[in-house]
C-alpha cells in the first residue's frame, strides 16, 4: 500500500446553528477560508473537505467560538463588518470580483452586469456569476447583493430565501446605528 502524503495544510473549523440554518466557519493560518450556511451541518462538513481535499480537517469549536459568534451575528445583522483576516482562495479575476462585492454597501444591490463594469470587464457577466457561485464566504464577502438585471433574487450558493431573508435584514438594519 502506498504512503499517503501528509496534509499539505491544516484547517480548523466550528458549526454551530444560526437564525438562517447550521453555519460553519473555517480557518487557516492565514484566515478565515470558509462561511457556508445549511440546513444540515454534516453536508458544510462535506462541503469543507471536498473544498479543501488536501487539508487536515479539525474539528475547534473552543478554538473558534469568537469567530463562530461572529459569523452567527453577521447572519442576524449583515450589515455590519468582519473584523479578521481572510484567506481569499480563487483565481486572480475571483478575488478582484470579491473584492469588488466587499466594497458594496449593506443595503444596497447591483446587478452581474454592474458588478462586472466594477471590475473593468464589463462583457465578463457570466465570469462575475461564476466567481459570485464559487464565494464561500457567505456574508462577509457579500454575493446576496447581486441580483439579476430584472431585479429577480436569481441564485444564490446558500439558497434564494437566505439571500432574501440577508437583504430584509440588510434594509431593516440600514440607517439604524
Amino acid at each position: 500500500m502506498p504512503k499517503s502524503s501528509p496534509p499539505a495544510e491544516t484547517i480548523h473549523y466550528a458549526t454551530g446553528p444560526s437564525s438562517l440554518g447550521a453555519v460553519l466557519v473555517a480557518q487557516s493560518t492565514a484566515g478565515l477560508c470558509s462561511l457556508m450556511i445549511d440546513d444540515d451541518p454534516k453536508a458544510l462538513r462535506d462541503q469543507l473537505a471536498l473544498r479543501f481535499p488536501n487539508a487536515e480537517l479539525i474539528e475547534d469549536v473552543s478554538g473558534l467560538k469568537a469567530v463562530l459568534a461572529q459569523a452567527i451575528a453577521l447572519i442576524d445583522a449583515p450589515d455590519a463588518a468582519y473584523d479578521g483576516p481572510l484567506d481569499l482562495r480563487g483565481t486572480a479575476f475571483q478575488q478582484s470580483v470579491w473584492q469588488a462585492l466587499m466594497t458594496v454597501p449593506a443595503g444596497e444591490t447591483l446587478t452581474y452586469s454592474e458588478l462586472a463594469e466594477r471590475v473593468g470587464n464589463p462583457k465578463a457577466v457570466r465570469a462575475v456569476a461564476a466567481a459570485c457561485g464559487a464565494n464561500r464566504i457567505a456574508v462577509v464577502i457579500p454575493c446576496h447583493r447581486i441580483i439579476g438585471r430584472n431585479g429577480s433574487l436569481t441564485g444564490y450558493r446558500w439558497g434564494v430565501k437566505r439571500k432574501q431573508s440577508l437583504l430584509q435584514r440588510e434594509e431593516r438594519g440600514h440607517g439604524h446605528a
